[in-house]
């Protein structure tokens, strides 16, 4: 079982200040964070990429991945061209990230390259409830 998977964190998220909801602590893994259940996981990655959006104008799948696996840690060409293919998102499209058919496709994708197995829709979609019902 990957540690994304067993952190019930599809994003490995590592460690922060930001702290969310659902989110275990002290967490058992000395880098990245736990949730409580997958959909806290995939609510929390939503969370961050809305964030690159408001606070960084990363607006695309390239800009995106490109700070959440930057090259000194990833092969993020690879990584982008996964996602931008998986979702059906050219990787310079400009994506929206309250919208809910850009961004399961999108965040199903990164899971996946993350952990090596396709993400569980149910789980997705109920992380995309837990962070579309406080917009």
């Amino acid at each position: 079982m990957s540690r994304g998977i067993r952190n019930c964190n599809p994003g490995n998220i590592r460690h922060s200040r930001t702290r969310y909801i659902g989110e275990v602590r002290p967490s058992r893994d000395a880098a990245f964070k736990q949730f409580e259940t997958m959909a806290y996981g995939y609510r929390a990655m939503f969370m961050l990429l809305n964030t690159y959006r408001r606070r960084y104008k990363l607006d695309t799948i390239r800009g995106m991945i490109s700070r959440w696996a930057p090259p000194s840690e990833n092969h993020t060409e690879s990584y982008i061209e996964i996602v931008a293919s998986r979702s059906g998102i050219d990787a310079d499209a400009k994506v929206n990230t309250l919208s809910e058919r850009d961004m399961i496709p999108i965040v199903s994708a990164m899971s996946e390259v993350e952990n090596g197995r396709r993400a569980v829709r149910r789980d997705v979609e109920e992380g995309w409830r837990l962070f579309s019902e406080k917009l």
